[in-house]
């Protein structure tokens, strides 16, 4: 059976002021899904609370290197995905092998203290399955706790959106706290590229964490080769 692939995603349309909008940042999701994809992995979209996902008007803005959002958008199958996922209460996490959190500020909100997320990150990671975010999906790890009441994070090297990104995106004001320096309060060993936006992946076992944006694609290919070496997926 090919590996099943959990990818969660924000619920959350805007930030504390109402008129200051965010939500996914759909290359986020979209860079990853075509990985996995072309891999003939089975994926599922979920939310915390399930139904509508919206999109951070930011990440539509289309690089080049970002076709494969703009394809999602031209795409109502696609699209379709996002318009009522399953919500993380009915997810059975013994039937995924990898959770991969996609960000947008919108993860910041209702990712980190939701318990669903939480015991599907638990449960996927004590079975040996790899545990993976990008950008802002790291907010969904900060709170999650192990079996034996230890933080996942604690003492394990990391990476995602920094505050240095933060401030040069001119949302520092913005944003409901330093995830970067959250991380780091829960015992992480944060690391990030030399330049801010640059692509980078950190792997420390089976959790996999991608800095930004451009580190969607990376952060994906990682998770699959070490699916592959934990023998969660074909060689």
């Amino acid at each position: 059976m090919s590996p099943h692939i959990l990818h969660v995603v924000t619920n959350t349309a805007h930030f504390d002021d109402p008129s200051e909008k965010t939500g996914l940042w759909l290359s986020e999701l979209t860079h990853a899904w075509e990985v996995f994809e072309g891999r003939g992995f089975e994926q599922t979209i979920i939310s915390p609370v399930g139904g509508y996902v919206p999109l951070d008007p930011r990440s539509l803005k289309f690089p080049a290197k970002e076709k494969t959002a703009e394809a999602w958008l031209s795409g109502p199958a696609k699209m379709s995905l996002l318009g009522d996922t399953p919500r993380a209460a009915d997810v059975d996490a013994a039937d995924y092998d990898a959770v991969y959190f996609a960000g947008g500020h919108g993860a910041m909100y209702d990712f980190p203290d939701n318990v669903d997320l939480q015991r599907i990150t638990r449960e996927i990671f004590e079975a040996s399955g790899v545990v993976s975010a990008v950008c802002h999906g790291y907010c969904g790890l900060l709170n999650t706790r192990l079996s034996d009441g230890s933080l996942l994070l604690d003492g394990r090297e990391i990476t995602g959106f920094s505050w240095l990104e933060e401030k040069l995106v001119l949302v520092d004001k913005l944003v409901p706290y330093d995830v970067e320096k959250q991380s780091k309060e829960r015992g992480a060993s944060y690391r990030k590229a030399k330049l801010p936006f640059a692509p980078f992946t950190v792997a420390d076992g089976t959790l996999i964490t991608g800095q930004n944006p451009a580190s969607a694609k990376e952060t994906a290919e990682r998770v699959a080769e070490v699916l592959a070496t934990v023998g969660r997926a074909d060689a």
